[in-house]
């Protein structure tokens, strides 16, 4: 574990629920964000495909916390770290160009108009979030409510920072290689087919 997160005390164990950059930047493999993990299943799985990436996954519900120690326990993944809490308590603690990818999967979409102003996705939230990925990496994005789609369409491609990579409707409509479905994404609560959305930080 010091290997791939730094050390971080004697109580370290696979999972920490302390924000993760409160010690000094660590060394290792790249370096992977996952946003509202909801369950667990995804950061996990990611986690067990790429034993030398580092992980970290942040999630508000002490429920999807405890879905995910769950899962990391029963994979025996050792590469993650795990907050409860607001992803942007996270991003302001992380170092600049720290991040090699960052996965948001199905956030809460906030439906309603007057809620639109609580979407994660917000011009002073990619701020940040470009400030802590490195030239070239890639945040992966994916929503099952059309209108949410088209509002993350329009903040990353609004910002001179991040490019679109789609080439074809493909690109959009097939999650990319190595996606693992997550609990959320199986309901099919959403108003469309999920989307697919990748943003390289320019």
């Amino acid at each position: 574990m010091e290997a791939l997160f730094g050390a971080m005390g004697p109580e370290t164990a696979p999972y920490d629920l302390r924000p993760p950059a409160v010690s000094p930047p660590m060394p290792g493999g790249p370096m992977v964000l996952e946003i509202g993990f909801g369950g667990g299943e995804h950061l996990a799985a990611q986690a067990q495909a790429h034993p030398q990436s580092r992980f970290i996954g942040v999630e508000p519900f002490l429920n999807g916390v405890g879905s995910c120690l769950r899962h990391i326990e029963e994979s025996g993944v050792a590469n993650v770290r795990l907050h409860q809490g607001d992803a942007r308590d996270v991003i302001v603690r992380l170092p600049d160009a720290s991040l090699d990818l960052c996965y948001i999967l199905f956030p809460d979409p906030w439906p309603k108009l007057r809620h639109h102003k609580r979407r994660l996705i917000q011009a002073d939230f990619l701020g940040e979030l470009a400030r802590v990925l490195k030239p070239g990496a890639e945040v992966r994005f994916a929503t099952d409510w059309a209108n949410y789609a088209a509002w993350t369409l329009e903040h990353f491609t609004r910002d001179a920072r991040f490019a679109w990579t789609a080439e074809c409707a493909r690109d959009w409509r097939e999650p990319w290689p190595g996606h693992v479905t997550t609990r959320y994404e199986s309901k099919k609560l959403g108003d469309c087919a999920p989307i697919w959305l990748r943003f390289a930080r320019c």
